[in-house]
């Protein structure tokens, strides 16, 4: 099982075992490096922990701890961990500021506890089968227990290529869960039970109104717009200088965007640290922001590093992405993020700073002004004015402008004056992406009918949730789905760890999140400007050219990627009509269309490249994880993993 996850710890393994638990640590030493060796066990040796990821105010807390008597023999933040859940078990979470997967065994009381961070950022997964309960990082260690059988889910499938992601705790296979974000497991020999700890909130739109009656009357008590900006600016300052605590160095990746900038810039401008700088450059126009990254490197001073990703190596690279994430992708995004993390591994660094988060918790995408400009169309839903406002997005995608403005008035037509549904703001993107499903076999289409499940029944929608404002229910279905699901996972710590990277995320620190939510929407997205609070910021720490700029979406090629003058011989093997039969998961004959499209015109439609994506990812997992379980590299004759085993005998 460590062997299979190596690649997230490839500096030490530990192995704790009793007559009841084994208990493995693949270690990333980046905080007490020396001394830091997991699995970590109390004072009276009853308590032993496994632990994935980092805890920021891990000072702060050992002091107190200390202060109240417990004894510390390592100076790592997974000790503090330790006895915060000695003194106040599952309590403990509430006061973690930090990213983590948690395994503690309570020998005394012959109980599990497992625990994931706030927003998914660390992976965890588990199973069950003939009486044993079975957890890793990563599904792979799952699988190589000879008890467990991987099995795709047809729902599961369904939903990837609805949500682009499973909906927690669901992944693609029977049986296999993931611990959801914000929750925690107490297992023993009788029970399962988990409880969640964390929930995403934001105020009531009717509290928002009788804040701005009271403002109206003339009040001088409520927050202005500078008192939100120096709360915000404080928050974000704190929130990325704790995460360059590390016995290591922590480098940064540089997109060419407004937060990956700014995280770079507080470095540079509050931390008074030397900062290398990491990003993407695409041999593809289209997909290409180098100039703006070498712009804001040459500002900052930072030593700069640069991947290019050509159509070719994108190709390349997907089937090792493939491994590491698990699950089927609907674009090729997660591959040059791969391709980053090995520059940086190349480099020595095992820590990045990145931005995610900042276009979930500040209104970023096109898709929460594509849900303000249908509201403000639906009050007059036969205006042909309102709905050219439409006009001024997704400039990328080409299909949606190509029949000009009548297209894009029916297109966004749908569902238009439905506004009070809980899922308005995403129902025609997660609409549109069903269209892939036409590509699902016959087998596969029963099963998902029979199941006779649809979007308003597949989520689970918060306490309260019909009061938030619109541009609260937004935030959090893309928070909880495409981030928490896809983002943070896919395209985020998978691709990451894959080469022992480190990701950390200061706009995600939990502190930050909840001021976020808590804002006016007007200090989010004010008209169709995005970002409002953080470019108020922005506009002291960067150049101009780089905080004014139109938010660009991070993209990869899909098919140029594939079909090209050197297409990888996987391709064809994987998509021909045999080996899609014997999967049985696709139509072979709408398959080899598709194929047969691409290669003779050399173009697909935006909903078409996805189902490939789709397709082809779905194969590989279905290969490696179904077929034929992928071997371990072994270890070469150079290198050396440090492996300490605890054993307790009863």
């Amino acid at each position: 099982m460590l062997a299979m996850v190596r690649h997230r710890g490839p500096d030490q393994f530990g192995i704790y075992l009793d007559g009841q638990v084994g208990l493995g640590s693949a270690r990333l030493s980046i905080i007490d490096v020396s001394s830091g060796q997991q699995p970590i066990t109390n004072e009276t040796e009853d308590l032993w922990i496994v632990f994935n990821g980092e805890i920021y105010n891990y000072p702060e807390l050992r002091s107190k701890l200390e202060s109240r008597g417990h004894q510390f023999t390592t100076q790592s933040d997974t000790e503090v961990v330790l006895h915060l859940f000695e003194e106040q078990g599952p309590n403990c979470l509430s006061l973690l500021n930090g990213q983590f997967a948690i395994a503690i065994w309570d020998s005394k009381k012959g109980r599990l506890f497992l625990a994931r961070d706030r927003v998914g950022i660390r992976p965890l997964f588990y199973t069950q089968t003939n009486g044993t309960f079975i957890f890793g990082s990563e599904m792979k260690a799952i699988f190589v227990d000879p008890r467990v059988r991987a099995e795709i889910d047809p729902i599961s499938l369904s939903q990837i290529f609805t949500y682009w992601s499973t909906l927690s705790p669901r992944t693609l296979f029977k049986d296999i869960l993931e611990v959801p974000p914000g929750h925690y497991l107490l297992v023993d020999q009788e029970h399962l039970d988990i409880e969640r700890y964390y929930q995403l909130d934001f105020p009531h739109a009717a509290d928002r109104e009788s804040i701005l009656a009271f403002q109206s009357q003339g009040a001088t008590d409520w927050p202005s717009q500078q008192d939100y900006l120096d709360a915000f600016y404080s928050l974000l300052i704190d929130a990325t200088k704790i995460r360059l605590r590390a016995d290591v160095p922590v480098g940064a990746y540089l997109s060419g965007g407004i937060d990956s900038s700014a995280i770079s810039a507080i470095v540079r401008k509050f931390c008074n640290s030397h900062l290398d700088t990491f990003s993407i450059a695409f041999s593809d126009a289209e997909f290409d922001e180098s100039e703006y990254q070498q712009r804001m490197a040459a500002f900052l001073g930072t030593e700069h590093h640069v991947v290019h990703a050509t159509h070719a190596e994108i190709g390349e690279a997907f089937p090792d992405v493939m491994w590491h994430v698990e699950t089927p992708i609907m674009r090729t995004s997660p591959v040059p993020l791969f391709l980053l993390s090995k520059l940086v591994h190349e480099h020595e660094y095992k820590v990045v700073l990145t931005g995610e988060g900042a276009d979930e918790i500040l209104a970023g995408y096109n898709i929460f002004k594509e849900a303000k400009v249908r509201r403000f169309w639906a009050r007059f839903p036969d205006s042909t004015l309102r709905p050219r406002l439409l006009e001024r997005l997704y400039p990328y995608i080409t299909d949606l402008h190509k029949g000009g403005s009548a297209y894009l008035s029916a297109f966004f037509r749908k569902g238009l004056e439905e506004v009070n549904g809980n899922s308005y703001s995403h129902a025609i993107r997660w609409g549109n992406n069903q269209r892939s499903a036409r590509f699902f076999s016959d087998d596969i289409q029963r099963v998902i009918e029979l199941q006779n499940t649809s979007i308003a029944q597949d989520i689970e929608y918060p306490s309260g949730f019909s009061d938030w404002d619109p541009l609260s229910r937004s935030q959090y279905l893309e928070f909880t789905i495409f981030m928490s699901q896809y983002l943070l996972s896919s395209q985020g710590d998978r691709v990451a760890m894959a080469h022992s990277v480190e990701g950390r995320f200061p706009f995600l620190d939990h502190r930050v999140i909840e001021f976020c939510n808590h804002l006016p929407p007007e200090q989010k997205l004010f008209g169709l400007s995005e970002k409002r609070l953080l470019k108020k910021l922005a506009r002291e720490w960067l150049p101009d050219e780089i905080w004014q700029r139109s938010k660009r979406p991070y993209r990869a090629p899909i098919h140029r990627s594939f079909f090209h003058e050197q297409t990888p011989e996987y391709v064809g093997e994987l998509l021909s009509p045999q080996r899609i039969r014997d999967a049985g998961l696709f139509d072979a004959q709408r398959v080899e269309g598709m194929v047969n499209k691409v290669k003779t015109s050399h173009r697909l439609s935006e909903t078409d490249d996805m189902a490939l994506a789709g397709i082809l990812s779905t194969q590989l997992v279905h290969d490696m994880f179904i077929s034929n379980l992928r071997s371990v590299p072994p270890l070469s004759t150079n290198e050396e993993v440090k492996v300490c085993v605890q054993e307790k005998v009863h």
